[in-house]
């Protein structure tokens, strides 16, 4: 078996703790798929004495994400802080600049960062992974890169939001209102209290950014595509 494969996680909300859960769960599972034991070395998060129901024993706490992303005792760096700048940005940088592999569910990051950070992910040997960006139930960023890598594409086109996705097919399928979807939605936990972010249209923008640049070779700022909300 190859030598341990040591994780640092940054970012222990909602699906950065799910990460966690699931390595400790599926440990097994994992080790006998990759053959590779996988360990949760590291975690960065804003409050450590927070009960985020997983177990991170043996984990080292860094209050600083990119102390965590330059720290020797990780060789993966998975980044599920959020935002395109800040601390999301400067940490996948030191993780690359570093020569360690970096997977992201940032599509904002992505979306405004993605080929500088393609650049240096090849500029140090890193890996740079983002299934999860988009649409990752699918998946499709592997599709494009590697399954229709010799195919010409024409057109990109589907919904690309969860929230939407929900609110479209009960307004069509129960004939019900935009308003009455979105508030049972918000109760039922797939939309935001504010929603505008899905609903009006800026996560489809950073979804199809970083799909035009993998379907077409193109770059296109999130900013420039028009958004309908």
């Amino acid at each position: 078996m190859s030598e341990i494969l040591r994780v640092g996680i940054a970012g222990l909300g909602t699906v950065g703790a799910a990460v966690a859960r699931l390595l400790r769960r599926q440990a097994e599972a994992l080790t006998a798929r990759t053959g590779r034991q996988i360990v949760l070395a590291g975690v960065s998060a804003r409050d450590a004495a927070k009960d985020r129901d997983a177990d991170l024993s043996g984990a080292e706490f860094f209050p600083d994400p990119v102390k965590l992303a330059s720290s020797p005792a990780i060789d993966l760096f998975v980044e599920l802080i959020g935002g395109s700048e800040g601390p999301a940005r400067a940490s996948v940088e030191t993780a690359l600049a570093h020569g360690k592999a970096v997977v992201t569910a940032n599509k904002a990051l992505l979306a405004a960062h993605g080929l500088h950070l393609a650049a240096l992910a090849e500029e140090n040997h890193a890996a740079l992974a983002f299934e999860a960006s988009v649409a990752g139930g699918i998946p499709i960023v592997k599709t494009l890169r590697e399954g229709l890598a010799g195919n010409s594409i024409e057109r990109v086109y589907g919904i690309l939001n969860g929230t939407c996705n929900y609110i479209l097919s009960r307004m069509e399928q129960e004939q019900l209102s935009f308003e009455e979807c979105l508030k049972e939605a918000q109760r039922l936990g797939y939309a935001e209290a504010d929603p505008t972010f899905d609903i009006g249209g800026f996560d489809t923008a950073h979804k199809l950014a970083i799909l035009t640049s993998l379907a077409f070779g193109t770059r296109i700022a999130a900013g420039a595509i028009d958004i309908e909300g």
